[in-house]
């Protein structure tokens, strides 16, 4: 009885002890369970949207391209270089060389592949060394866009459940897109399209099947495998792995892939990657900062498409780089090239250097201070002398105010300071001034001359007369409605303005010869034709707008003078860099004093191209301009033409004024100010009162003496 008591006594605390343990495993479980929902809740929270993916937010690298948009000159890149491509536009070997090297299960799972994940975990196992991976295309790609490489639980819960929400949301082609667009291949490139023109200098579209599986084998380790690294054979081997596994998969047969193993991969310069017109790229890219911001064009994708013409970019970029190395033994170091096209002001060539990425000369030298040979600096955008390439604008003055081409005027040596000796022998004045005797290119002087044969002849005395005749202030705002900005304060210049007494840039003078080409039309320069966002909109496209600078008889008896080859030929003879046997075409040379500077700018009706040479430093040169820049000028014009049809300038019309010496006749021998008012040469008086009239006056004088 006391035994069967005992008994039940124990039982019974014995009970109470399990009920107590349960509850207490029970209330342990479901803590856990709690603790648990909590710690995965903290793990997920803030956890990103897979909807990114579809709503664009992809960053992407600007893009700046040719006029056909077939050439990529550069990229305005910031942590990411990339360019977003469709499926359809990646290769079907490299689809297969991914899948193949990176998750041969791919269409098969649902984004975890257990048997790859068992296969990681027993190779790290028996290694002792968590290196076999096992993770999915998708897992891969969540890991890579949202998360980190970091191997943490938190991590790695968060990739499991992006995972399987991408998944369920979106078709495996799809998400294989994203992962081609979005994977590392080294440095700062991303997707398959910024790695194929880097490595392979073409789009992904054009790579063979060795080349997609070279880069399918790249994803596994992209800084090791880095193909200019020291570990390319070991890539090589790779790729012939990857080409091994696409054949047992069914994927190429065996012919393809011996092929492909044997295939020589030609990778590009490192150094040359993205390098083209640099330049011409800058002057684009420093417009687009300007505009854009340089944060949002890193990440924004755009396509710049461009006005440039690569191929006639590349050739006078050879042209240039030959011409100023032969030029050196004339002390000639540098030189810089523009070309336009005249109806739309579209720049097609700007060569600013003779070389972007040579070293500057002479050895020692500080760029930017004391160099003949400065490669980075784009001198088509600098500031020098133009020489008498500045004339036609004065001469378009001149006309615009009665003056015309048959105008005579005295070619004889002159006195333009009205305090220094009329016999133009004075040095200074009494007041400590510089005396004004301009000589000609030829130190010679032709006496009585029309305005047509000064031009053609470019002849530096009348020419100075001249500018005087027009005005300076006027002939300074007509020059500023051509487009050269630089020429500003009157008080500057004097009447040397017109044998380049000041500063110019050759972009904007190349332009200001375009409004001769369009008939006195001026059309902005245009260097962009259109940009696109990265959804294909245009948010920006070239616009035409033309102002009319100076009548169509102006502009035609200027383009008559400057393209008429007899008469320029007594000073430049039949045969020069200027003369184009079988087109019409008119050109203007302009050297400094002390060939500091040496310029050749001409044009057609459709084509318009400027070229310099000189130093950087601004020391003089050993070779006028027809010789330096108008040989050039004359070899980039002979292969540019051959893109354009042939065309020849309208013709004039005559025009008689009344006025003999307008019209070309002298009546008696005088200076021009004896017969005409300059302000109003086809109105009545003359300008006898002028304080140029004795000293021109005794210059004619005086050489009717001799």
């Amino acid at each position: 009885m006391v035994k069967r008591f005992l008994q039940r006594k124990i039982y019974k605390r014995k009970k109470k002890f399990l009920i107590t343990l349960l509850k207490a495993v029970g209330i342990l479980f479901i803590g856990s369970v709690f603790l648990g929902c909590i710690v995965f809740i903290i793990f997920i929270k803030d956890l990103p949207r897979p909807e990114r993916f579809s709503e664009g937010i992809i960053p992407q690298s600007t893009k700046i391209y040719d006029r056909e948009g077939e050439v990529i000159l550069y990229e305005i890149v910031g942590k990411e270089k990339r360019t977003f491509v469709s499926l359809k536009e990646i290769p079907q070997n490299l689809k297969w060389a991914t899948i193949t090297a990176e998750d041969k299960n791919f269409y098969q799972h649902q984004g975890l592949d257990f048997g790859a994940i068992l296969r990681a975990i027993l190779t790290d196992l028996k290694l002792r060394r968590p290196i076999q991976g096992g993770s999915t295309i998708t897992q891969q790609l969540i890991r890579s866009y949202f998360l980190t490489t970091k191997k943490t639980f938190q991590r790695k819960t968060r990739e499991l459940v992006l995972t399987l929400e991408l998944e369920r949301r979106y078709p495996k082609d799809q998400i294989l897109e994203w992962y081609l667009n979005l994977i590392p291949f080294g440095g700062n490139l991303y997707g398959v399209e910024a790695a194929s023109q880097t490595f392979f200098g073409k789009p992904v579209s054009q790579i063979s099947l060795a080349e997609s599986a070279l880069l399918a084998s790249l994803i596994k380790a992209p800084s090791h495998l880095w193909p200019y690294g020291t570990h390319l054979d070991e890539l090589l081997k790779r790729k012939d792995y990857v080409l091994e596994r696409m054949r047992k998969a069914n994927y190429i047969t065996i012919e393809q892939e011996q092929k492909a193993k044997t295939e020589n991969i030609e990778f590009i310069q490192e150094t040359n990657v993205f390098k083209k017109a640099h330049h011409f790229v800058m002057y684009v890219k420093d417009y687009l900062e300007n505009k854009y911001g340089k944060d949002f064009l890193t990440t924004a994708g755009l396509k710049v498409y461009t006005t440039l013409d690569i191929d006639l970019q590349e050739k006078a970029e050879i042209l240039l780089k030959n011409s100023i190395e032969e030029l050196k033994r004339y002390n000639a170091y540098n030189g810089a090239l523009v070309s336009l096209e005249a109806k739309t002001g579209e720049i097609l060539v700007m060569v600013g250097s003779k070389d972007f990425f040579g070293e500057p000369f002479p050895e020692g030298c500080t760029p930017g201070v004391n160099c003949k040979f400065d490669p980075q600096v784009n001198t088509s955008l600098s500031l020098r002398q133009p020489g008498s390439a500045i004339k036609p604008f004065v001469y378009a003055q001149a006309f615009l105010q009665g003056f015309t081409p048959k105008t005579v005027i005295w070619d004889v040596p002159t006195e333009f300071n009205p305090n220094c000796s009329p016999d133009a022998n004075d040095l200074t004045d009494k007041y400590g001034i510089k005396c004004y005797h301009p000589k000609n290119y030829d130190d010679k002087f032709k006496g009585l001359i029309n305005l047509r044969s000064s031009l053609a002849q470019s002849r530096n005395l009348p020419s100075v007369k001249v500018l005087y005749l027009a005005g300076l202030s006027p002939t300074l705002n007509l020059i500023r409605n051509f487009g050269i900005t630089s020429l500003k304060d009157e008080k500057a210049y004097g009447l040397a303005l017109v044998l380049g007494g000041g500063e110019v840039r050759l972009l904007e003078i190349v332009g200001a010869y375009s409004v001769f080409a369009n008939n006195g039309v001026k059309v902005p320069l245009n260097f962009i034709k259109k940009i696109e966002d990265v959804n294909g909109n245009i948010i920006e496209e070239m616009k035409e707008t033309r102002i009319k600078v100076i009548p169509s008889q102006i502009a035609k008896e200027l383009n008559d003078i400057l393209s008429d080859n007899n008469a320029r030929a007594p000073i430049f003879g039949f045969d020069s860099a200027l003369y184009f046997k079988d087109y019409d075409v008119a050109v203007k040379t302009g050297t400094t004093q002390y060939f500091n500077d040496a310029w050749a700018i001409g044009y057609t009706p459709s084509l318009v191209a400027g070229v310099w040479v000189g130093n950087n430093d601004n020391s003089p040169t050993k070779k006028p301009g027809v010789m330096s820049a108008g040989a050039i000028w004359n070899k980039f014009m002979q292969e540019a033409l051959k893109k354009f049809d042939k065309e020849s300038f309208e013709k004039p019309e005559e025009v008689t004024t009344g006025k003999p010496v307008l019209d070309g006749i002298m009546p008696e021998p005088h200076t021009i100010l004896h017969y005409i008012n300059k302000n109003e040469p086809q109105g009545e008086g003359n300008s006898q009162d002028d304080p140029q009239y004795q000293h021109w006056e005794t210059a004619v004088q005086n050489w009717l003496k001799n």
